[in-house]
Formats: C-alpha cells, sequence, structure tokens
C-alpha cells in the first residue's frame, strides 16, 4: 500500500534543475575566462537567493524549519541504513538535508570567490582563485555523493526519489512497517 504525497513544489522543482543545468555549464561547457561564466555564475546567485527567501517563506517542505539538521537524526538515519530498517520522509531525510545545506553554503562560497576574482580588489589573487577551485571541486563530489545516495535510497526505500523531484509527488510506502516521517 502508498501513499502518494505533495512533497517538493514548483519552485523548489524548478530550483533544483535550473541548479544543475546551470552548475553544469558552467563546471564543464564553459570558459572561465569569458563573460558567460560570469553571467551563469550570476544567475546561480540569483537562484539561491531565492532558494534562501523560499526557505523560510516558501511551501512545508520547502521552509528551512522542515529539514533543521541535527546529529542525533542524522545518526539515527544511519541507524537505520545499518540495521536495514526503512523510515522514508516525506521531505528530506537528516542525511539528506545535511547534503542540501552543504551543497548551498559551497555554491554560495563559490559564487562569493567568484565574484570576488571580478573585482578590483581581488583580481589576481591566487587564494581566492585556489578558494574558487577547491569549492567548485568540493561541490562536484558532493553532486557525486548526492545522487548516488538518491539512487541507493530510492532502492533501499522503493521510493523513487528522481521522479518525485520531477513531479512534486512521494509515493510512500506504508506496509511491513516503513512508517514515512513528517
Amino acid at each position: 500500500m502508498t501513499r502518494r504525497i505533495y512533497v517538493w513544489d514548483l519552485f523548489v522543482r524548478l530550483f533544483h534543475w535550473s541548479l544543475v543545468t546551470l552548475f553544469v555549464a558552467n563546471a564543464f561547457f564553459t570558459d572561465p575566462e569569458k563573460a558567460l561564466h560570469q553571467w551563469l555564475g550570476y544567475a546561480i546567485a540569483g537562484l539561491v537567493a531565492l532558494r534562501i527567501v523560499w526557505g523560510f517563506i516558501g511551501t512545508r517542505h520547502a521552509r528551512f524549519s522542515d529539514f533543521l539538521p541535527t546529529p542525533s537524526a542524522a545518526f539515527g538515519q544511519v541507524r537505520d541504513i545499518v540495521h536495514a530498517r526503512q523510515n522514508a520522509h516525506a521531505g528530506h531525510s537528516p542525511l539528506g538535508a545535511l547534503m542540501i545545506y552543504n551543497l548551498l553554503l559551497t555554491i554560495i562560497g563559490i559564487c562569493l570567490t567568484g565574484y570576488m576574482m571580478t573585482t578590483l580588489a581581488y583580481f589576481g589573487e591566487e587564494w581566492v582563485e585556489e578558494a574558487h577551485e577547491i569549492l567548485v571541486t568540493w561541490a562536484e563530489i558532493s553532486v557525486l555523493l548526492h545522487v548516488a545516495a538518491v539512487v541507493i535510497e530510492s532502492g533501499r526505500l522503493r521510493v523513487n526519489l528522481i521522479k518525485s523531484m520531477v513531479v512534486g509527488y512521494k509515493e510512500l510506502r506504508t506496509e511491513s512497517g516503513l512508517q514515512p516521517k513528517r
């Protein structure tokens, strides 16, 4: 038996897939020395700013208060995974929440250091360029971990997490002790 729950509103879904597209374009397809790279960076910064606002005024599962990361919740999810307990979450899981905060903060750092490189005060400063490159690498690693976790958790919980980020609904199983949280 499954329960269909509306989780990801249109803004969250458009933000997610727009950020994916712009990040991939900037990381792999644009020349960092060209204006297009900067303009895509500004677009990413604007998207993140809008997402932060939406995190305070948006729908239930979009709000930061719905997925505050706590060590006890994160360790609880790790215990669930180790003991093969299937506790699905309507919104972000505790580990998913940590990843979202990690990605948002990392992307803010990328945007900030990218902007700094365009200013007279920091133009040509090696440490700014290195920080920017380190943050991009960290973001790429984080994205790979995020995608792997989504695939693994989708299989483990039998919840199509990718589909839910496309259509907005999660289909959560309610039999066999799977209790959707929140």
